[in-house]
Order: structure tokens, then sequence, then C-alpha cells
């Protein structure tokens, strides 16, 4: 793989190298280097200080190395020819060559092993939505922002800068290898969804990263500003990422049985059976902001409810009606804040624990859960993502399985970081706050 990646740069006349890592808010680092510097980088990996990235290390633990994944070698494809540039995501090492506990990258690659270890391959595809607005400066130098249209769901719109937009997002991506199924206006206004092909799970997790850094860099280059925060206006849907998820053994869709009710193996439902199980404990990774709260509230499409259906998409997991090989589950919690290496392994490592615990859930609702009474929901055993951070982060604080899965590293250092984030929120004094009490005391 090292050859074929020396050999792919020369022959596209490479002039930079860009190398990635994720931290653990799932916000994108990298470092430029010369093209003469990647073949030492492919080998020897290239020192950088691990105390300034956030989350990372101390000051006096500062040295580790970066060794790029020659898989995911891949051009940008707006840089001219005279800057013409290749990206490769990192894997995070000390220097003693052992992985660094802390990345991320890692963290999934664990997970990924103990599904290998119990026989399954695991398989997942995304569908991140974003927003695409103006950000404009007022007189009194305050940013504001607007929308961009009045679209709606699958809209054709008369050709505009956020049509071309996503057509450019579209473009870009499928040059740097992208399989992508569909794109398409969202339910709300100025909201898009670029969906691409599923693949195993660690390359999805890839592939999430590098979508959100192409749509901002994409919009930016077309004079206008791109999203991912779960609910920037009130009153409209707001962006979720819903998950596709699958086990394969031998080749074979393990989630599949024709024999067994809803023609679903019983690994299927005992993975269904672990995420509802651990599913209060795993939010503040999968919803890891105090606006991801503001998206699950009910009435616009995101779920609040633990549990799961037969296509309702009022459920959190629900089944597509697919089958055979392409059977799979739909996890519609999760938002792009995330980051996709932690909340993708604490998601599998839920599943592949309701398989060892043998978790049976309740039967699946028919109904639209939203217009479930309370005694109807405690009939049906329904219970409730936690309601906001602060209650995401107690629960996951108490968890086994996310310190298990996240490592001692990741999982103090994000405890932290979330109680000072819903600290700061405390003291902050809102626009509500302001409207609703000024005039009135």
């Amino acid at each position: 793989m090292v050859k074929k990646t020396l050999d792919f740069a020369e022959s596209e006349e490479v002039k930079l190298v860009r190398l990635q890592i994720t931290d653990i808010n799932g916000t994108l680092k990298n470092v430029e280097l010369p093209v003469k510097r990647l073949e030492e980088a492919l080998i020897k990996g290239v020192m950088f200080d691990g105390s300034s990235i956030d989350g990372f290390v101390r000051i006096e633990e500062s040295d580790m190395l970066l060794f790029p994944d020659p898989r995911t070698a891949s051009l940008l494809p707006w840089k001219s020819d005279s800057e013409k540039t290749v990206r490769l995501i990192c894997d995070v090492m000390l220097p003693d060559g052992t992985p660094f506990e802390g990345d991320p990258r890692y963290r999934l690659r664990r997970v990924v092993d103990k599904a290998k270890s119990l026989g399954f391959e695991a398989f997942a595809g995304p569908e991140p939505e974003f927003f695409l607005i103006n950000r404009k400066t007022n007189d009194t130098k305050e940013k504001k922002i607007e929308l961009l249209d009045r679209g709606s769901y699958f809209d054709m719109l008369p050709v505009d800068n956020g049509e071309e937009t996503r057509k450019n997002i579209v473009v870009a991506l499928e040059k740097m290898g992208f399989e992508v199924e569909a794109a398409h206006h969202e339910v709300a206004p100025s909201q898009h969804e670029v969906d691409f092909r599923y693949t195993d799970i660690l390359q999805t997790a890839d592939n999430i990263q590098t979508f959100k850094w192409v749509v901002k860099t994409i919009s930016m280059l077309n004079g206008i500003h791109a999203t991912f925060m779960p609910k920037p206006f009130e009153g409209i849907n707001g962006s979720g990422m819903h998950i596709h998820l699958s086990l394969f053994s031998k080749g074979k869709n393990a989630f599949y049985d024709p024999e067994k009710p809803y023609e679903l193996s019983d690994t299927a439902i005992f993975f269904i059976g672990g995420i509802l199980k651990y599913a209060p404990e795993i939010t503040a990774i999968t919803n890891p902001t105090i606006n991801s709260y503001k998206r699950l509230v009910p009435g616009y499409e995101a779920p609040v409810n633990i549990s799961w259906a037969l296509g309702n998409r009022s459920a959190m997991i629900r089944v597509p009606s697919v089958r055979e090989q392409a059977t799979r589950i739909e996890i519609r919690n999760p938002d792009p804040t995330c980051n996709p290496y932690l909340a993708l392994a604490v998601i599998l490592a839920a599943g592949l624990k309701g398989i060892e615990e043998k978790v049976l859930p309740s039967k699946p609702v028919d109904k639209n859960i939203f217009e479930l009474g309370s005694g109807e929901k405690l009939k049906h055993k329904i219970r409730f993502l936690p309601h906001d951070l602060k209650e995401a982060t107690e629960k996951a604080e108490k968890s086994r399985l996310v310190q298990e899965v996240l490592g001692d590293h990741i999982f103090e250092k994000f405890i932290e970081t979330k109680k000072l984030e819903w600290a700061r929120f405390m003291r902050s004094v809102t626009d509500w706050e302001l409207a609703e009490y000024i005039d009135l005391y």
C-alpha cells in the first residue's frame, strides 16, 4: 500500500500532503507537508505535539506520531494543479509504536476487533443532514443567520446558490471516491441531505469526517455557510444523522433469518435489545451538545422515545422493509455534531452487548409513538432519552459500557468537557430570557 500511495502521488504530480486526525470533540485537525516527506510519513510517521490537541495529553507527555492510513489517500478536488494536495487520515501512536489510547479512531478499531472476535463484521451507512444559510453582519457587528429558501422535502427549487452548492458538494465527494446514492432537499427550509453508500464501519466514520469537511469547504467557496448544528432554527425540523447498521458473518447478513418473526434473526433482535437497553447511557456520545437536545423534542420527527418498530419512523430504531442481504436497522437519534468514531463505537458496542447478554426488547411498536399517551407508553415499556446534556452526561458517567469503550483517557476528558459546557450554558443569559423577562420584572 505504501508503494501504491507513492506511485499515486507521483502520477498525479501531487505537491502537498495533508495529514488529518480527529480530537475527542470530533473536530478535524491537520498538518501539511511537502510531498517529498510522504514516504517518510508512511514508513516512520510524523512527530507532533499531542498536548496542543484538545483532549489528548499533558505537555510533559506531548511527543506523539501520526501514521497515515494509505487506504484513505484522496486528492482534494478544490485545489489547483499548482497546489495539488493529497489527504490521508492518520492513526495516532506513541513514540514506542503502540497505539495512543486517546485516539478516537483507535477506540472504534477496538470495538471492530471485538465484533470480529464474535464472528461479525459491521457495516454502516449514515444520512447526515445540514443547513445551507447566509451569515450576515449588521451595523452592530452582530452575526445574523438567514434561510436561503422556503423549500420542503424533495422540493425541486429554482436553481439558486443552495441547489448549486449541493450539486458541487456531490461532484467533489465523487471525485474523492465517495459513492453518492442520493442528494435532496430535506423537510425544513434550507435543509439538505446527501446519502452515500454503506461500507465497513471504520471507513464510514472516516467518510463522515470527510463529508462534513467537504460540505463546509464547498459551501464557503460558494459564499454561503453550512452548519451541522442540530437545531439552528426554532419551529422547524432539526438536523439528524440516522445510522443504518448491519452485521455480516461469513459473507452473509447476520440480521436476516427467513424462519424467524419479521424475518429477523436472534442476532438482530438481541442487537436491537442491546442498543435500546444502553441508549440512555450512550446518548451523550451520539448527541453531545447543548443544542442536540433542542432537536430531541416531540413534534419534529426526531425520536424521544426508546423503542423500535418495523418501518415506523416515530421509533428510535426502525427496521426498513428490505430483507435478505440488505437487512439492517436504522438508528434515528444521533446527530451530526457527534464524533463519528466514538458514536459508532458506543452504538456497535451496545449492540454486541445485547448479543452477549441475549437482551430481548419489547415488541415493535406499530403505532405513531408521538401520539401515544403515557399509559400506552408504559404498556409498551417505552422509556425516554435524556432530556438535556446534563442528564445525558450523568448517565454516561455512571456507565461501565461507555467507560470501557472510550477508555479512561477519553472518558475522563469527555465527562469533564461536557460538565464544563453545561456550567457555561447555565451561566449564560439567552435571548429567550431577555424577551420573556426584561419587561415583565
